[in-house]
């Protein structure tokens, strides 16, 4: 034997892995598929693919992972990828993967590929799929141990299985490497796919040209008789009928008219004038459609045409794939439809009492062809059969359609039949999708569908419910489809009609042939079962081919004419100008000149050789391949660099991100405190002014720290917003201070008490730090009141820090000497025992009858417990009487005055922006309190103290956030070799999202940012690589700066942790020295120098993310310029220069060229060193002449972003006390499509656009004559209704590349050119915001609801825009083919509606 007869490595082993239920044949196939390539034919149903399964368990022990081995399984059909994968599953343990077109897997890259072999261990797809992996080597034939082809009678010609064979297959057979080839099985119920014949010898030469291809032997049964123990077979029956034309009258009447209304709607065509692609698709769907209906009409009959008119006219189904049209090519489509529709109308009687169904009259009146009644009446014959299970086949789509109509219309009335169809998709028709299908396949098994009207997808592979009748309305074209058709009659005592036409002897004859022909193939295989397989010549061998060394990848005459057209399809492309190759051919002369695209790196491949016109352009798509490879337009795989691309930022996308993230808290204010006696801290004071009128005063404070701060963290001026108005801040360095670990001990206690009482206004956790030492506090700093002097020494008031100390025993120690100059008695009695009134007028109590805290500002001497006491509800009684009634207290020294005490303050985060400042409390809101009932807590300390302290909070959560903004800055600056100088406040102003709710947040640093990001980048890599597309460019770009790759770079340099993404909250801040709750904190190591810790964690969104690191280049940007800007993203990790490399010039200019140079550059006030480059930034991709082999899409990927840049910039200088967010709406504003787009027109650079697109010079005269309708400031909002031609904006930006390329990478002229251009800017109070935005922003404020829906009538795309706001609804729907135009229409009209509502609301 050949190599069909090699065993490959470990085949030695195998021993079959027979399922218990296999019949004798499936085994006796198994055993042979197992010592040899096997092509298996036997007959529909017999259980081929089960022969399959247990090849792919006998060889399971070498495909299981982790062996880097698979098995393939190869299907005709995408319908088979998912049946065949079922089974696989369903009888082995092998791991499945299933592919086909529709996944993508075009665009799959090697890597993508091998991740599916590491995964799975048998892999079943379509074989147009595995043959293209094998040319791009993303498959290795040596790495597949089974290879199975189903349906493999398909192996011929340049069918996919042929060309795996003959590209793969025997070129490594011929290379002597036949013991790594697959194991291959074939499985079919004809080996033979042609017409047929009545020669035993024309059989076996077809057999045998199939066996050497597939290299393999075929086995069969040896007779019928074998098959016939476990199946069935069908009765072949012929059913002759006379064929009858439909009445001439009819004939004529139908054809004449349907040439009219083709004639007549191709002249609306022309009148419309939509260019050369556009009107020849509407021509040739127009001229399909007529034949289509002249088919119906003649061959079916009148009625059937018009179901046929009335299915294609549906706006329910979109069933052509005959190529997009635009709006207006498929509004004459449908209206031809509907012209013939009506036409055949005519020819049908109208009203209720007529139906078809008289098969005699309908058939003489031509409504019925003698061919469909004689169906009918045949299916009528088997009406007594219960349990129908019929298969029609048909040829056409139509015909399975209409055909469903007609019966689903006529049975009823005399059967209990349900009829169905099945159609895949030809003759540019889709009618089902695969879920369709496979529900109909459903419902027929299970009995309620009972007739299917198929095409040949039912003919193969399928598994279906076996049928006890089959009719082939229309004759097989093969032995192949005749036979599988046949086999679908599996039931017994099932029929399978064969219809013929009366007279129709070669059909007759072809039918006799089909008929004996499967027992010619199966004597003739066993005859010559023993003939070895003849070598087959590797067709490489034959035909010229480019391989690639390092992968193997190869591209052969024949393939590159499809990978040409697959390489400009993933060109850069627009609404006017789809890439494809222009091929011009001088047979006579053997000459073929190719011309790609203008965004090709490969412009004009010419090439010289002897043969037909096909194969010219085959010699000259293969060396533009080769071309194509050595630019690195196609890949080592030799697959479009854009896939490569593609599928890379695909992965960074898949790349998982989880939002639960650290949160730092700065290690200055963090240590391990050592026990020495004395110790040496930082103090900061800070001063505090009240901008508002309040009776209670402001103290300053002490902060002490363990390390000095930055200076311009240490010395900084900031705003609280209180309810009464503006506290200033000011904090500044105030010197060392030396303090004993007593000092220490009662400073912390004093800080933590006065904090507790603040937060929770009662003393339940103040007994918990009393007495408490602990030396391994890490939160280690010290808040304390400060005296007015500014001496170092006495700086700190310990007076009132000792308050905390206040005796509960004796209390009156200390003051037996005390002279009150009062009127009232100097001593008062209270829970503590008797104390001076001096102890209890600045004091802290707390009244445990209530659990109440107090600060006592005073004594009431005019008060005591029988004073009168008004109650709220007028009432008047005594004090006495009040706590008797309220709280069963007899209160025992009524005499006594009473105390005036005031409630603790609440604690409030007074860095939020405050709407509305709250109505101002009296400052003598206060309570009466006999002194009895208090229990004194803290004294001396007065309110001030309190009143100041309950600030604090917020402004330490300022300098922690100034704190961990410092660390950010040393963490770069670690690694920066050079000294760059940003300020803390702006590194804090980049890490603090609109979420803080404070005066300041990212947005605007994030803006400038970003546009500086995305022009350092562009810039880079427009010339680094100047053969790259557009397409490749942004690619690139969004690899760099999209919002998943900044994450990842944010996250890898560990910014989340700086985030501060949430507003403050003063019940989750932390206590200095607070022990009562458990505020761990971690350490963390920024690097191996730098520490920091982590107080816990929360959710960061991983857009978040990227706008800090936005943010950062902009803070950089803004304070240091662009080289701190450049370095910062260099430790990022994004390395961009602004190093001048020469842009590489293709082309000189000539004569004729169609542009008025100097006119251009009077109009943009710039003279061009190199004129190349302002031809180019005017020549649009669909202008195909060779004297410009570039367009304007390179330098307008590059103009775009230095205009963002510059606009940006000039937004942010021109108006730097705009809030963040007008900054990026006055961006949004500025650079977008439609202010460039008109700012062309008013420049009149339209006249100047080089293209060869009548659709887009339709739109840009459209454009034109509406921008004379509009006023100059108009312009430039969202006026506009309308779409404009992208075109016109993009040669703004192109312009602008083509300058700042020209000026060596002059910005600051190219804005200086461009923006006359762009006048009048847009200004704060010109700006107006995108209806869609404006409309958002009140649906979120007002919690209004919103609906979206797009739908389509006859071609046109609307979209409806509905809220309901106060019980109205306010709805609006556009009719823009621009889906953002039409989004932004429909917002305005109902953003107008609500706005106008509300007004009428406020007004009533």
């Amino acid at each position: 034997m050949e190599a069909a007869d090699a065993i490959i490595d470990g085949s030695k082993h195998l021993s079959p892995d027979a399922l218990p239920f296999a019949r004798s044949y499936q085994l006796e196939a198994l055993e042979k598929a197992i010592r040899q390539n096997t092509i298996v034919y036997l007959e529909t149903g017999s259980g081929k693919t089960l022969i399959a399964v247990m090849l792919l368990r006998s060889y399971a022990y070498l495909l299981r992972k982790p062996s880097p081995y698979i098995a393939v399984f190869l299907v005709p059909s995408v319908v088979l990828v998912t049946q065949q994968a079922e089974v696989v599953t369903m009888l082995t343990d092998l791991k499945v993967g299933k592919y086909w077109g529709e996944m993508g897997v075009d665009y799959w890259d090697a890597a993508t590929w091998k991740r599916e072999q590491e995964e799975n261990e048998v892999l079943v797809m379509t074989p147009q799929i595995l043959l293209d992996a094998l040319r791009h080597s993303f498959f290795k034939l040596e790495m597949i141990k089974v290879l199975i082809f189903d349906e493999c009678h398909h192996a011929r010609g340049k069918h996919p299985y042929a060309c795996i064979m003959t590209e793969f297959y025997h070129h490594q057979r011929n290379l002597r490497s036949a013991s790594h080839l697959p194991r291959i099985l074939g499985m079919t119920a004809s080996p033979i796919k042609t017409k047929g014949s009545s020669s035993s010898h024309t059989y076996w030469k077809k057999i045998y040209q199939l066996e050497n291809l597939m290299s393999s032997k075929v086995y069969t049964c040896v007779s019928d008789s074998v098959l016939a123990e476990y199946i069935p077979f069908s009765t072949p029956k012929l059913k002759i009928y006379k064929h009858i034309e439909i009445p001439y009258v009819i004939f004529e009447h139908v054809a004449k008219n349907l040439s009219s209304l083709k004639e007549k709607h191709l002249n609306f065509l022309k009148e419309l004038n939509l260019g050369g692609l556009a009107t020849i698709s509407t021509e040739k769907r127009i001229s399909k459609l007529l034949l289509t209906f002249f088919f119906c009409a003649t061959e079916l009959g009148v009625w059937l045409a018009l179901k046929a008119a009335e299915f294609l006219s549906c706006d329910e189904s979109d069933v052509f794939l005959w190529g997009k049209l635009d709006i207006h090519g498929e509004k004459i489509v449908k209206d031809f439809t509907l012209d013939v529709l009506k036409l055949f109308l005519t020819c049908i009687p109208s009203g209720p009492e007529w139906s078809i169904g008289d098969m005699d009259a309908d058939m003489e009146a031509g409504f019925l062809t003698s061919k469909v009644v004689c169906l009918i009446e045949s299916l009528l014959e088997y009406r007594e059969y219960k349990d129908l299970r019929c298969i029609i086949f048909v040829e056409r789509v139509i015909t399975a359609v209409v055909l469903q109509i007609l019966l689903s219309e006529v049975l009823p009335k005399l059967s209990s039949w349900k009829t169905s169809y099945m159609a895949g998709n030809h003759a540019g028709l889709q009618t089902q999708s695969r879920k369709e299908q496979n529900e109909v396949v459903g419902e027929f098994r299970k009995g309620t569908v009972n007739i299917i009207v198929a095409t040949s997808i039912l003919e193969e592979g399928l598994d279906v419910q076996t049928c006890n009748l089959v009719v082939r309305f229309d004759p097989s074209a093969t032995v192949s489809s005749f036979i599988q058709s046949r086999g679908r009659a599996r039931m017994q005592n099932s029929d399978f009609l064969l219809m013929v036409r009366s007279g129709d002897t070669p059909t007759v004859s072809r039918v006799k042939n089909f008929l004996a022909s499967g027992d010619i193939m199966r004597k003739e295989s066993l005859r010559h079962a023993s003939l070895a397989c003849s070598p087959l010549e590797s067709t490489l061998n034959n035909e010229e081919f480019y391989r690639v060394e390092s992968t193997g990848a190869i591209v052969t005459m024949s393939s590159s004419i499809a990978l040409i057209y697959f390489f400009c399809s993933r060109l850069p492309s627009d609404g006017y100008f789809k890439p494809s190759p222009r091929c011009l051919i001088d047979e006579e002369r053997g000459i073929c000149t190719l011309d790609l695209p203008k965004s090709s790196p490969i412009s004009t491949i010419r090439v010289e050789s002897k043969g037909n016109a096909q194969m010219l352009k085959q010699i000259a798509c293969l060396e533009a391949c080769k071309q194509l490879h050595l630019s690195g337009a196609l890949t080592d795989n030799l697959v479009p660099a854009i896939v490569l691309e593609e599928t890379v930022a695909q992965e960074l996308r898949n790349e998982p991100y989880y939002d639960e993230k650290v949160s730092y808290f700065p290690p200055e204010l963090v240590s391990h405190c050592p026990n020495e006696s004395v110790q040496t801290y930082h103090s900061y004071l800070i001063e505090l002014k009240k901008n508002y009128e309040y009776d209670l005063p402001v103290h300053n404070i002490i902060l002490v720290v363990r390390r000095e701060f930055e200076t311009d963290v240490g010395n900084i001026s900031f705003e609280l917003e209180v309810d009464r108005g503006n506290l200033t801040v000011d904090m500044k360095y105030a010197g060392v201070i030396p303090l004993t670990s007593e000092q220490v001990h009662l400073a912390r206690r004093f800080q933590t008490t006065a904090f507790r009482v603040l937060f929770d206004h009662n003393l339940s956790k103040i007994d918990n730090i009393f007495d408490l030492r602990d030396d391994s506090i890490k939160v280690d700093y010290l808040l304390l009141p400060a005296t007015s002097s500014q001496q170092n020494t006495s700086v700190i008031d310990w007076t009132s820090v000792s308050s905390v100390c206040f005796p509960r025993e004796n209390p009156s120690i200390n003051h037996k000497r005390c002279f009150c100059s009062m009127c009232y008695s100097p001593y008062m009695h209270t829970k503590n025992g008797l104390v001076c009134a001096c102890v209890l007028e600045n004091s802290l109590v707390v009244t445990p009858h209530n659990g109440r805290v107090y600060c006592v500002t005073g004594i009431i001497a005019e008060l005591n417990g029988e004073s009168q006491l008004k109650m709220r509800d007028g009432k008047v009684t005594t004090y006495k009487n009040y706590f008797e009634a309220q709280h069963g207290i007899c209160l025992r020294f009524v005499q006594e005055s009473l105390l005036n005490g005031k409630r603790i303050f609440q604690v409030q985060n007074y860095l939020q922006r405050r709407r509305q400042q709250k109505e101002k409390e009296s400052s003598k809101a206060s309570v009466e309190l006999p002194s009895e009932l208090c229990l004194i807590v803290m004294s001396p300390i007065s309110i001030g103290t309190f009143y100041s302290f309950s600030f604090l909070p917020s402004i330490v959560h300022r300098i922690e956030s100034l704190l961990i903004a410092v660390n950010l800055r040393k963490m770069y600056v670690d690694h920066c070799t050079q000294n760059v100088v940003i300020p803390t406040i702006k590194v804090l102003e980049a890490i603090t999202t609109k979420k803080c709710q404070e005066k300041f947040h990212l947005e605007s640093l994030e803006t400038l940012g970003d546009s500086f990001l995305k022009y350092a980048t562009s810039q880079q890599l427009f010339k680094t690589y100047q053969s790259h597309h557009e397409g490749l460019l942004s690619l690139k770009k969004d690899k760099i700066i999209s919002n998943v790759a900044l994450r990842k770079i944010g996250c890898d340099r560990k910014l989340p942790g700086f985030i501060r993404n949430e507003a403050f909250d003063p019940k989750m801040w932390i206590i200095p020295g607070d022990r009562s709750e458990d505020h761990k904190l971690e350490v963390d190591f920024l690097s191996s120098t730098r520490k920091i810790y982590v107080k816990g964690k929360r959710k960061v969104k991983s857009k978040t993310v990227a706008d800090v690191v936005e943010a950062l280049i902009g803070a950089f940007l803004s304070t240091g310029g662009e080289v701190a800007a450049l370095l910062f993203m260099d430790w990022l990790g994004i390395q961009v220069d602004f190093v001048n490399i020469p842009y590489e010039r293709q082309f000189r200019i000539l004569p004729g060229i169609p542009i008025n140079i100097p006119s251009i550059e009077s109009l943009l006030n710039y003279r061009f060193n190199d004129p190349s480059l302002l031809v180019e930034a005017l020549t649009h991709g669909s202008y195909m002449m060779l004297e410009i082999p570039g367009c304007y899409q390179r330098l307008e990927f590059l103009g775009d972003a230095v205009l963002d840049y510059m606009v940006t910039m000039h937004l942010y200088h021109k108006y730097p006390g705009l809030s963040p967010g007008m900054i990026t709406d006055l961006r949004s504003a500025s650079v977008n499509n439609d202010c460039y787009a008109l700012s062309a027109v008013n420049a009149g650079l339209h006249k100047h656009i080089l293209h060869a697109s009548s659709e887009l010079q339709k739109h840009i005269m459209t454009t034109v004559t509406n921008f004379k309708q509009l006023s100059l400031e108009s312009t430039f909002g969202w006026e506009s209704e309308t779409a404009y031609p992208k075109v016109l904006g993009d040669i703004i930006e192109s312009l602008a590349g083509a300058i700042l390329v020209d000026s060596g990478y002059n910005k600051e002229r190219v804005f200086a050119c461009i923006r006359p251009l762009l006048e009048p800017m847009i200004t704060p109070e010109t700006v107006k915001h995108h209806p869609a935005k404006e409309l958002n922003e009140l649906i979120q404020r007002e919690n209004y609801h919103m609906k979206k829906h797009v739908s389509i009538e006859e071609g046109v795309r609307l979209t409806t825009i509905e809220v309901e706001a106060n019980g109205v609804k306010h709805k609006y729907t556009s009719a823009a083919s621009d889906k953002n135009m039409a989004i932004k229409v429909a917002s305005k009209y109902v953003l107008q509606s609500l706005q106008q509502s509300i007004t009428g609301i406020q007004a009533r």
